[in-house]
């Protein structure tokens, strides 16, 4: 029995780690790598092992840097089970379609911009059949993944169905318990409920992601005032509010807070326009899953429709999302992609960034080498669409908004396991850039963890 470890070792992008049993290989995760784009198809290509050497797949949830490659995958030939939960499943079925179509769309670009073909990773009809593999598990329920593995989920509070995993292994008379933590979420996140770490795990090993190890957020009820500030404050002006955000998750927290400041009167009734195809189909999901909720939270107890209300307006069509560039006045515009690297919400930075009455909202982790990350940095001058662009709008940054744990509540996670663990051994860092790695290592061993932080194709025991 032994792990090794693929993607997001020393990096946050590409969650792909596998465990071996005997002759047995299962992969946790297979996203994508995103970044750099010679750089990052170069990666993608290169799968964790040869399709028809894995026997099963355990998803965490559906983010694309966990979940992203697994249309690859069955395109090149993979054909067993994909187990997630229900609404990890669901949320797939749009997000890969999406992803699908934006391959497509690229090796068109490039076969265009080259004049060479080029191939997409993976196309819709991948998609369908992925889907068909996926088999969907209720949480905290134990289920056969190979003979002699048995998994199940827990409540990580991430996004809707996202799932820390206990995976159990029995190999020649030897038990071994390993805890994949996936994306830990944070308490008090809205919407969905809390993370559940697994008590009762009675772990050898957790991996562990560490995107947040070095710094710690400000508290989340922080994050919806200063939402409710900055939209304020643009209104004011005579503004724009941009916000890049994430389709899934991210995009249903802000209509959530904005629905309660809203109903509070604690903003102008300005239209808020959430502008995506994949935001208002992930929506749709989310009120198909109301199972995953928190029902402790007061606009869950008090409405019926969490996310439509008077102001909100979702938008499909592209002339409609063209024609929000032409109206004035106060608004908000949610929009893809969240690390401003695609989508539709670079028309709209490319249209608000050089004025100083409008404000970009940054509300999640941006990587290196990612437009989000140089707003974050706030360059003087920035490319989008192959223009520059003078930075002249506000730039606001709400950390409070991220779904991620900060190195106190990951901390607190791992504690929690640890106690129901007496046998833990290990901890592996994953999902995190080094000096956040660094960082939050050097905090658990101080703490009594053995910490490793595994470089991929690192393989080590379990």
């Amino acid at each position: 029995m032994f792990l090794e470890f693929s993607g997001a070792a020393q990096e946050v992008t590409g969650s792909c780690h596998l465990l071996h049993v005997g002759d047995r290989t299962i992969l946790l995760d297979c996203g994508l790598f995103q970044g750099k784009r010679s750089e990052s198809r170069a990666r993608n290509e290169r799968l964790p092992a040869r399709p028809n050497r894995i026997d099963a797949v355990i998803l965490s949830h559906a983010h694309i840097d966990h979940a992203g490659r697994l249309p690859f995958l069955v395109r090149e030939g993979y054909d067993h089970a994909i187990h997630a939960t229900a609404a990890t499943r669901d949320l797939c079925a749009i997000m890969l379609a999406d992803s699908a179509n934006i391959q497509v769309k690229d090796a068109e670009w490039l076969s265009r911009r080259q004049r060479a073909h080029a191939e997409p990773l993976y196309e819709p009809d991948d998609v369908t059949r992925t889907l068909k593999l996926m088999e969907g598990h209720p949480y905290d329920r134990w289920f056969d993944v190979v003979p002699g593995v048995r998994a199940k989920f827990v409540e990580a509070g991430h996004i809707l169905g996202s799932a820390s995993v206990v995976v159990e292994v029995t190999d020649g008379g030897t038990t071994r318990r390993l805890v994949f933590s996936g994306d830990v979420g944070r308490s008090g996140l809205a919407i969905i409920r809390d993370p559940q770490p697994p008590l009762d795990a009675d772990a050898d090993a957790v991996i562990l992601e560490s995107t947040y190890g070095d710094r710690d957020h400000s508290a989340i009820d922080d994050a919806r005032a200063e939402l409710g500030r900055v939209v304020r404050e643009t209104a004011k002006r005579g503004g724009k509010v941009i916000i890049p955000a994430f389709a899934v998750g991210r995009v249903q927290e802000l209509v959530y807070d904005l629905h309660v400041l809203a109903r509070a009167g604690e903003i102008p009734a300005l239209p808020i326009y959430v502008d995506s195809p994949l935001a208002t189909s992930a929506t749709h999901v989310f009120e198909a899953h109301p199972e995953c909720f928190d029902r402790n939270e007061d606009l869950v107890r008090a409405v019926d429709k969490l996310f439509r209300f008077d102001l909100v307006r979702y938008t499909r069509d592209v002339q409609e999302s063209k024609g929000l560039n032409a109206l004035r006045g106060p608004m908000v515009i949610i929009s893809p992609s969240g690390m401003a690297e695609s989508g539709r919400v670079l028309h709209h930075l490319a249209n608000a960034v050089s004025d100083a009455r409008n404000t970009i909202l940054v509300v999640g982790f941006m990587a290196e080498h990612t437009l989000g990350r140089r707003i974050v940095e706030r360059q003087a001058t920035l490319r989008i669409l192959g223009d520059e662009y003078p930075l002249a709008a506000q730039v606001e940054i709400l950390n409070g908004y991220s779904a991620h744990g900060d190195r106190g509540e990951l901390q607190r996670w791992l504690d929690a396991v640890r106690r129901g663990s007496p046998r833990l051994r290990t901890v592996y860092l994953v999902h995190g850039e080094a000096g956040a790695q660094a960082s939050f290592a050097a905090r658990l061993r101080a703490a009594g963890y053995a910490v490793e932080i595994p470089a991929p194709g690192d393989r080590h025991p379990l």
